[in-house]
């Protein structure tokens, strides 16, 4: 589990995330949403200690980021797994080597070790026998599965996933969401995804915050977003086809009562 408290942080005098509270559960998917500019990847930097927060408190585990020595954030690190929304993977390297790369960094396993677990992974998110394949040579749905892989080789308790389904068609997105839930509810995964696409919100968000000009505005599950009377939530929600058909349906119901 991951409790944050009171996290703030601002440039200059532009306060980005103002006295957020939070907690994000394992073996769920927990979704940070909310317009561009919300606030939503500079928090989840903080909580990776790629940005330092002003004020507040980062808890893994009920263990503080802040009390922890030079080798407990060095074991955290290695437990920390990374879905950029870019992929992020290196032009140079098969896709064994990219997904490889974090068992070069930090195992000590041998060559062979470490072959069968980047086949493993590989078969998990179904990309068998594309081993020695570049990037270039890859679908984007496919490389978004090598960058998820090399996020989970090292098997993570940690996984954070920076819209994932970006430049993505809504099918792939759907089986790169599926992928993302059954992998944190197989290993028990903390899984924190930062997304403002709607449909992967109603698909696989057990835990959703949404974050509006940095302060949190709204907490709850799928199940709750369809029935919230909060405006600014409503107002982004809505903003999508299929769930302005919801909030009718959810109207109507209503009516009939």
């Amino acid at each position: 589990m991951i409790e944050i408290q009171n996290i703030s942080k601002k440039f200059g005098d532009k306060v980005v995330i103002d006295d957020i509270s939070a907690q994000f559960k394992p073996g769920i998917c927990n979704l940070i949403i909310g317009t561009s500019g919300s606030g939503k990847t500079v928090l989840v930097k903080c909580i990776v200690d790629l940005l330092k927060a002003d004020n507040g408190e980062i808890l893994f585990d009920k263990m503080s980021f802040s009390a922890m020595g030079k080798e407990e954030r060095k074991e955290l690190r290695q437990n920390l797994g990374m879905l950029f929304q870019g992929n992020a993977l290196f032009d140079s390297l098969t896709v064994e080597d990219n997904v490889k790369f974090p068992l070069d960094m930090f195992s000590t396993l041998s060559i062979a070790e470490k072959k069968i677990k980047v086949n493993e992974i590989l078969a998990r998110v179904q990309l068998e026998g594309v081993n020695n394949k570049f990037p270039a040579e890859l679908s984007g749905g496919m490389k978004k599965r090598v960058g998820l892989a090399r996020a989970l080789v090292m098997k993570p308790k940690y996984l954070f996933c920076d819209e994932p389904n970006s430049g993505l068609d809504p099918q792939t997105s759907m089986v790169i969401d599926k992928l993302i839930e059954e992998l944190t509810i197989e290993f028990n995964i903390t899984t924190i995804v930062v997304t403002h696409d709607m449909n992967s919100v109603m698909e696989i968000g057990n835990h959703i915050i949404y974050l509006h000009q940095g302060k949190k505005e709204w907490e709850g599950s799928k199940k709750d977003i369809i029935y919230s009377e909060n405006k600014l939530l409503n107002d982004f929600i809505f903003a999508s086809e299929f769930l302005q058909d919801a909030k009718a349906m959810r109207m109507q119901s209503t009516e009939k009562k």
